[in-house]
């Protein structure tokens, strides 16, 4: 019997189950990584049999790939959206401003990525030096052609682009440690706050 997947048309029955999976998995390899995951878990977050999973997926391995496939572009199209036409320092606090959301909207997401990282880039290990690396240099020539035109107070523009990473992820990778520090009060405006900080700190280094 061929599985779901691997149909040319898929009822919405399939597609719901599959979304119900795809669900499930982030819940599980966000928290666990691909090698602390198992089809089981990711059975179970979702509703579902092993069996009725393994009829949609050959395995977790499968699913991993074909989640972090669907996510990477979502989660890189920020960045892809940094143009040379705009004003500098407009575009790169547009940027701030989106990366926050997204820490804020899609917190299992960015663990995701983070725990893909953190063991050894499995599945992004070939995006890394190549999609990401050539996206990232295209960015950072943008910046530091504005940087020489005096534009922008100079900086490295890799580290720039590294350190607003750094800083905007921070809200969703330990939001846990965020909260329990912050406290309840500031923890309800804890991605408002950091988004205004983040900008205020990058306007005063910046500005030429």
């Amino acid at each position: 019997m061929a599985r779901a997947g691997t149909t040319a048309r898929k009822t919405r029955n399939q597609m719901e189950k599959r979304q119900a999976i795809f669900e499930a998995a982030l819940d599980v390899f966000s928290e666990k990584g691909l090698r602390g995951a198992t089809l089981e878990q990711v059975a179970k977050a979702a509703g579902l049999s092993k069996q009725n999973v393994v009829y949609y997926f050959a395995g977790k391995d499968e699913i991993y790939a074909e989640l972090l496939e669907s996510l990477l572009e979502k989660w890189v199209q920020p960045l892809h959206d940094l143009t040379a036409d705009g004003d500098p320092l407009d575009e790169i606090l547009t940027y701030v401003s989106r990366k926050v959301q997204m820490s804020r909207n899609m917190p299992r997401e960015s663990r995701l990525f983070a725990t893909e990282i953190l063991h050894g880039a499995p599945r992004l290990g070939e995006v890394l030096p190549t999609d990401l690396k050539t996206l990232v240099d295209e960015k950072a020539a943008i910046i530091q052609g504005w940087m020489d035109a005096g534009k922008l107070a100079p900086l490295d523009p890799h580290h720039l682009i590294f350190s607003i990473w750094a800083m905007t992820q921070h809200y969703a990778d330990f939001d846990v440690q965020v909260r329990s520090v912050l406290g309840p009060e500031r923890s309800a405006s804890r991605f408002e706050d950091a988004e205004q900080f983040i900008k205020d700190m990058l306007i005063r280094t910046l500005r030429p």
